[in-house]
């Protein structure tokens, strides 16, 4: 049985007539409505990350990380990459983009920072230029190369295997936020992806871990997709699991929203029947992670276990709450309860198919199915 759990909608407060302090700073630009990401032969959207002070917009197209103003004019772009680039994240503290970046068939995992005030023209190369570092995750490694079944064989790249620890196909999802554990500071979250499976149990969760990236400048090294190196943490600072059912390619998109302190995930729509396979879930900032047994897996296993905000959809034979919405190619918080959400399309352009992007921004009304609406022009 599946209900509806409404929530109230957010409105934003009234700056009319406030005037800012001289030790204010200055406060960023109105957020555009829409901002056009260009069009590309590459592949999809995969990801955004806004810097609103410098009025700069990333995108994240696969193999491509496109910068433009928000006026959606090209301003340069980083080429080059031969494995996949997914979800971006602006870290306001330095001042620069982080994405997860996949080396499947190397067995390589990586977070790659750019620097965008370095991005200054289109095609630069993301080996040569030095406008991009990488950092590997080794836990990642860990869960993707485990071999569940014993036969001592790694099945590689696909769903069809027992192997894979949580059904773990990788990296997606990345946002800046607190710990999930509870306590100060700014993580870097970095979210699973998860092989649709229906013929496991191991694979229900959505597997977010945490980093400090602020010690991470001893490992930072350049792209080199020829050698792919090994430098990164030994482990996360946390662990974290929420259970939501399966879902096809696990977090596509993280974001977490300075105004409400949840964190929202968006995935596409898992397989399993038994499951309601919703394709938004949000974790509840308010609630820090609790020490249980992670469900499904073949030896019992405890973890560090988020929740689910009990609001939008709810399905009470699973006891899994979500939301219909968008988000899987592109979630931005602006940290008030408003969100660039990202659609994703193609053009044919002289016989050639493009990829496009763009990024239009949304109210939280916390009313289910959808909990996002357009923000009508004007009213930014």
């Amino acid at each position: 049985m599946v209900t509806a759990v409404l929530t109230s909608g957010f409105t934003a407060p009234s700056t009319a007539g406030a005037e800012r302090r001289p030790d204010q700073p200055p406060q960023p630009p109105p957020a555009p409505t829409t901002v056009d990401g260009g069009a590309w032969r590459s592949g999809h959207l995969q990801g955004m990350a806004v810097d609103r002070r410098a009025g700069r917009m990333y995108f994240s197209f696969t193999d491509l990380l496109v910068k433009t103003d928000l006026r959606g004019t090209p301003l340069g772009s980083v080429t080059g990459f031969t494995g996949h680039l997914g979800d971006l994240d602006f870290d306001e503290r330095d001042g620069r983009v982080y994405g997860s970046l996949e080396y499947k068939a190397a067995k390589a995992f990586y977070i790659a920072a750019f620097d965008g005030d370095r991005i200054t023209r289109m095609n630069m190369d993301a080996a040569s230029t030095g406008v991009v570092s990488t950092v590997h995750l080794r836990e990642v490694v860990r869960d993707y190369t485990a071999d569940m079944n014993g036969d001592g064989v790694f099945d590689g790249d696909t769903a069809d295997t027992p192997d894979h620890r949580y059904g773990c196909s990788g990296i997606d999802g990345v946002a800046f936020g607190p710990s999930l554990g509870g306590g100060g500071g700014t993580l870097l979250t970095v979210a699973y992806g998860v092989y649709a499976n229906s013929g496991r149990r191991d694979n229900d969760h959505q597997v977010l871990l945490q980093y400090d990236v602020q010690r991470w400048k001893r490992y930072e090294r350049p792209l080199s997709e020829d050698a792919p190196h090994t430098s990164g943490p030994p482990s996360p600072a946390g662990k974290y699991f929420a259970y939501t059912g399966n879902t096809t390619f696990g977090t596509q998109n993280l974001a977490y929203d300075e105004h409400s302190g949840d964190w929202l995930l968006a995935a596409y729509r898992g397989k399993k029947t038994h499951f309601p396979n919703y394709t938004l879930f949000t974790v509840d900032g308010s609630r820090p992670a609790v020490t249980g047994a992670v469900r499904g897996q073949p030896e019992p296993e405890e973890g560090k276990l988020l929740s689910l905000l009990p609001h939008g959809l709810h399905d009470s034979a699973s006891g899994v709450y979500g939301w219909e919405a968008a988000g899987q190619y592109g979630l931005v918080s602006l940290g008030d309860g408003r969100y660039y959400v990202g659609e994703a399309g193609t053009v044919q352009d002289g016989g050639q198919t493009l990829q496009t992007g763009r990024a239009v921004l949304h109210h939280w009304t916390g009313r289910p199915p959808n909990p996002f609406a357009p923000v009508a022009p004007g009213h930014v």
